[in-house]
């Protein structure tokens, strides 16, 4: 029988619920082996897509964190087979498994996601798996299908790998000038509160995704203003894995508008740009730990609103 709308509803939030504890470590993974917290969550929603059908087709609860984890790292590799990321999988070699050593280093579990995208796929899962997420060799040689001894020697290679990438300085990219500008423009309309600028600055037919709650389009997308109407946000101007984006706060009511920011940004926003007007807003205030994972860069510190 098929279920009502309301049915559906309600099964999909009881599962959400289900799943959000594992749910961050999801994307820490995903985030690495990709490369970027945007790529990561949108594999993430995939992987959760996948298992919430599988979970509907079967009368049985599997365990949940190693299945999830299996799921994520299977479309994670089609991801990357789709965009033609790096899939080489060197073979497990004695040399290799001679140097390996329990400890990772500080460094590798510090190292930015661009880094991690360097690596072969069967490395960077390892690394991901063993020493950021803290998984012993067994649970990552069952994740990436494949024996402790291939874990062992993928480690060895990867960590050496970052460990020369770490010593290298960020590349930087040459980002268009033009959607900088509207991008700080709709930063100042922002903390002005300046609402019927900001809708002046969206196309007709914008898309607007609200990461993981709703989407909309065209008209609809003026309410999405009006919702931060109550709210004490604050946008500031950022690049985020090499991009432009806006690093969200979420500030106390009290707190000064010239205060510079103290801590990491609370979300971001992107917005697709086309000349002067916004064609797409993608708003991760409902998956707000992927703040956590970010490669990002504030451009200045917070200016009055006036300034901006």
């Amino acid at each position: 029988m098929t279920e009502t709308p309301a049915a559906f509803v309600a099964a999909r939030e009881q599962f959400l619920t289900l799943v959000a504890g594992v749910r961050p470590e999801l994307h820490r993974y995903c985030a690495r082996l990709t490369g970027s917290v945007i790529d990561g969550e949108d594999i993430v929603q995939d992987t959760l897509a996948k298992a919430f059908y599988a979970l509907s087709q079967s009368p049985d609860v599997p365990a949940l964190r190693p299945w999830l984890f299996r799921i994520a790292h299977n479309t994670a590799l089609d991801f990357l087979k789709s965009h033609g990321r790096r899939l080489t999988a060197p073979a497990a070699e004695l040399d290799d498994v001679a140097g390996w050593d329990a400890q990772p280093e500080p460094a590798v579990v510090r190292a930015a996601l661009a880094h991690f995208l360097s690596l072969p796929v069967t490395q960077r899962s390892a690394v991901i798996l063993k020493d950021v997420l803290g998984h012993s060799l067994d649970e990552t040689a069952e994740t990436m299908a494949t024996t402790v001894l291939a874990v062992k020697a993928a480690l060895v290679r990867g960590r050496r790998s970052l460990m020369d990438l770490a010593r290298q300085a960020r590349e930087d990219e040459v980002l268009q000038a033009d959607t900088r500008a509207v991008l700080d423009r709709y930063a100042r309309l922002f903390n002005a509160r300046d609402w019927d600028g900001l809708r002046a600055l969206i196309s007709d037919d914008c898309r607007l995704d609200l990461v993981s709650k709703s989407q909309r389009r065209g008209k609809q997308v003026g309410v999405y203003f009006t919702n931060y109407e109550k709210q004490n946000v604050r946008m500031h101007l950022a690049r985020l894995e090499g991009r432009w984006a806006l690093a969200a706060f979420v500030e106390p009511a009290d707190r000064p508008e010239d205060a510079p920011p103290s801590r990491r940004p609370d979300y971001f926003v992107l917005l697709q740009v086309q000349g002067d007007t916004i064609t797409a807003i993608r708003d991760y205030r409902y998956v707000a730990y992927i703040a956590s994972e970010a490669d990002f860069e504030l451009t200045a510190p917070l200016a009055r609103t006036t300034d901006w």
